[in-house]
């Protein structure tokens, strides 16, 4: 397993992740835990100080707990999401409108009319809808891009 995540999980989605979120603001970002005497050394780690009762990265854990409040490291994941709804009803609003109902946002491949009752409830609060409508935006922002 540590194997396939070095191998694709890492390159292909966490670090070109960083990579990208990291580079857009110029920041030059660097993944210590990458270092090659880490990996190595995780590498020869017996699985008993991977993993102990059910839980993973044990070892770490254990280092962590003399640093850091236990509650802080005992903590589930929490991930990150941008905040789509205040962005479409705030500053991206207008871009919106235009690509989904403006005079050119006729499309064969969506039925308008269900986009602009979904974006009007969306607007009115009726309905939290952010994702469903933020893939639409791209799909017609592709569709004007290269079809049009």
């Amino acid at each position: 397993m540590m194997l396939v995540d070095q191998q694709t999980y890492l390159p292909d989605d966490l670090l070109a992740k960083v990579d990208r979120a990291s580079m857009a603001v110029s920041l030059e970002a660097r993944v210590p835990i990458l270092d090659h005497r880490v990996v190595e050394f995780a590498w020869r780690l017996p699985q008993r100080f991977k993993t102990r009762d059910g839980r993973g990265k044990w070892a770490l854990r254990q280092v962590l707990y003399r640093r850091v409040d236990p509650a802080l490291v005992d903590r589930p994941k929490v991930g990150f999401s941008v905040p789509l709804d205040n962005w479409l009803r705030g500053p991206l609003r207008e871009w919106s409108e235009d690509l989904l109902l403006g005079a050119h946002a006729r499309t064969e491949w969506l039925r308008m009319d269900r986009v602009a009752q979904t974006w009007a409830q969306f607007q009115s609060g009726r309905s939290e809808t952010a994702l469903g409508l933020w893939a639409i935006l791209m799909f017609r922002a592709w569709e004007q891009r290269w079809l049009q």
